[in-house]
């Protein structure tokens, strides 16, 4: 009988050691770098709003259902009309399915869409006594409502350092190598272990409308872009070059001074 080949040491010694990953190895980018993306995000648009139209934490939280595969103006046009007469849950569901298919058919899978606002209205007021409440957990036991759903509400009605990736930030993690992933889960871990805990509130606003409005999908302005210096994608268009020496964390006073 044969005996198995002994692995030669390097080889063992290099299996048996621990894997470690360096920040670069989740991102392009060292944290100096980061930081001062956010900074100047943060100096171009200091109060982010998000663009669906809504009155209360109910009337957003039926928004951003509705908004899945469609636009946030398509959305906001259809339920100007629906939330003036519907802006609680026992509102809506006094209205009824039938009714609020009709004030939201111009949204793609409005059928289905009726549906579960009907059903979110019902499970709202059988189990949170009509309140939205505010914790994952509870919110994506919702019917229609998933992690960015729950993710937009808490970080829009309740205040809290969410990061929702939409198709933008998706693109805007990956293209630039902010925070790669093949899944959506997978660029929301990156960018909330990246981002300072200072900008973490309005980060994923300012990464939805940077990729709405600059880094678009297809074709980036990079002559505009507030980062052009910074960013090292590789379909970057203009010939402003990343830094060739890192940059210097900002001290506390200069925080502060934000």
């Amino acid at each position: 009988m044969k005996k198995p080949k002994a692995k030669s040491e390097p080889a063992a010694a290099a299996k048996a050691r621990p894997r470690t990953r360096s920040f670069r190895a989740r991102s392009r980018y060292t944290p100096a770098e980061v930081r001062e993306i956010f900074r100047r995000f943060s100096v171009q648009r200091p109060e982010p709003k998000g663009e669906l139209e809504h009155i209360n934490a109910f009337t957003l939280l039926v928004a951003v259902v509705l908004s899945a595969q469609a636009t946030d103006v398509g959305v906001n046009k259809a339920t100007r009309a629906l939330f003036a007469v519907a802006d609680t849950p026992q509102r809506m569901l006094e209205l009824g399915e039938e009714r609020v298919g009709d004030y939201i058919r111009t949204i793609g899978l409005w059928r289905n869409k009726a549906k579960n606002v009907i059903a979110l209205s019902e499970a709202l007021i059988r189990d949170f006594g009509g309140e939205v409440p505010g914790e994952r957990d509870l919110l994506v036991k919702l019917p229609g409502v998933g992690r960015k759903t729950a993710n937009v509400v808490l970080n829009m009605a309740f205040g809290q350092p969410t990061m929702a990736v939409d198709t933008h930030i998706f693109r805007i993690g990956n293209r630039l190598g902010l925070a790669p992933g093949k899944t959506p889960e997978k660029v929301e871990a990156g960018l909330v272990k990246i981002i300072p805990d200072e900008y973490m509130r309005h980060a994923h606003h300012w990464l939805i409308l940077h990729g709405r409005y600059v880094c678009k999908a297809r074709k980036p302005e990079c002559e505009v872009c507030v980062i052009a210096d910074l960013c090292k994608a590789p379909e970057k268009t203009n010939s402003v070059p990343a830094p060739l020496v890192e940059l210097k964390p900002l001290e506390p006073a200069e925080l502060a001074a934000q």
